[in-house]
Order: structure tokens, then sequence, then C-alpha cells
């Protein structure tokens, strides 16, 4: 009873208890995660993403896409039904950070890749409204107008090296030939349709 009487009348022993019960709590669940091959290890059919889908990537979190869409597919009947299997660890480990979210103004995408043609996600890109005639998407049209920084994304690739995604060093010097010329529209595109195949005809 001295206890609880203490905790109730001395905020800094309660933050103190809280803190242990957070700390224990993350101890017995995340930890052991950090060990779990289902977790750190890609599925069968993942790869890293290509120097064009690093840029493709590294726009859509600049264009704020995470905003409204999700790349999350639970695992409930309802969500499974739509978009194909629900999401597991192991198709996000070259992700970082990863793009999961919970917010969903449009639709998931975590299966998107391949349900469309190239067209249509660049016709959607620059203007949504010309294939879904009730979307409230915001319109990207200059993305077709701006190329890509080859630099930039030798950077970030470079850096997703130091992180652990096997790129070689070959790969990574070709990123420049692979991404001349290229407009972010190309890059969006590329990165989109790569998303989700891995498990894409898995129920």
């Amino acid at each position: 009873m001295k206890l609880q009487q203490l905790v109730e009348e001395k905020v800094g022993v309660l933050i103190v208890f809280t803190l242990l019960v957070v700390s224990v709590g993350l101890f017995i669940e995340v930890v052991p995660l950090f060990f779990s091959p289902a977790v750190t290890k890609p599925i069968e059919g993942v790869k890293p993403y290509t120097a064009l889908q690093v840029a493709g990537r590294d726009i859509y979190v600049r264009e704020g896409c995470y905003n409204c869409h999700s790349q999350m597919i639970r695992p409930f009947r309802a969500e499974t039904e739509r978009y194909g299997h629900y999401s597991v660890a192991g198709e996000s480990v070259y992700d970082r950070p990863f793009q999961w979210g919970s917010k969903r103004t449009g639709p998931d995408l975590a299966r998107v890749g391949g349900r469309y043609s190239d067209e249509w996600h660049r016709i959607h890109l620059n203007n949504p409204r010309d294939v879904v005639p009730e979307s409230n998407m915001p319109a990207f049209p200059w993305l077709a107008r701006n190329k890509v920084d080859p630099a930039e994304v030798v950077a970030h690739m470079k850096g997703l090296k130091t992180l652990g995604t096997p790129y070689t060093d070959e790969e990574i010097a070709k990123a420049p030939e692979e991404l001349k010329d290229k407009s972010e529209l190309d890059a969006v595109v590329a990165y989109l349709q790569g998303l989700g195949l891995a498990l894409k005809n898995v129920r």
C-alpha cells in the first residue's frame, strides 16, 4: 500500500516506474526481433532497388506520397481480397526508412507493381482525374520536366550500402549511366512498378 501511495503522490517515482515498465516491455517484445530471420532477411524474390527505383523512392518521400498512401496490407480479409497477400517484414528489409504508414486517403500501394501500365502511371501522376475522375490526389506535372540527379542517387546508394544493402561497387558505378536523361516521372513510375512483386501472386 505504501508503494502505491508513493507512486500516486510523487510524480518522479511514477515516471521512473513508467519508464521501467516500458523498458521491460520493449526488451521482451522488440529486442528478439533483431535476431529473427523472418524480420531481418529478405523473402525470396525481394532485391535491392535499382538506381532508378532509388531515385523514384526518394521523390516519393520528397513529395509526401506517404501522407496519403500506406504500403502495408494488414492481415484482414477485407484488405487481402482487395490488395492481395498481407505484408510481411521480409519485403521491407531494404526500405530505409520503411513506408508502411497507416493513413489511407488513397489506396494502399504495397502491391501496385504491375497492376497498371507505365503509361497509366504517367497519366495518373500528371493529372489523376484523367484516369480516376473522382480522385482528390494532387497532380505532379513537374515530375516530367525535372531530371534525376545521378550524383545524389549515387551518394544515397553508397549510404544504403553502408547500412547493409548489398550493392556492389560495379552497380553503384553504373548508376549514372542508368539514370542518364531520366526524368523524375520515369523514376517514380519505376519505383511504383517494383512494389510488392515478390508476393503478388500469392494468396
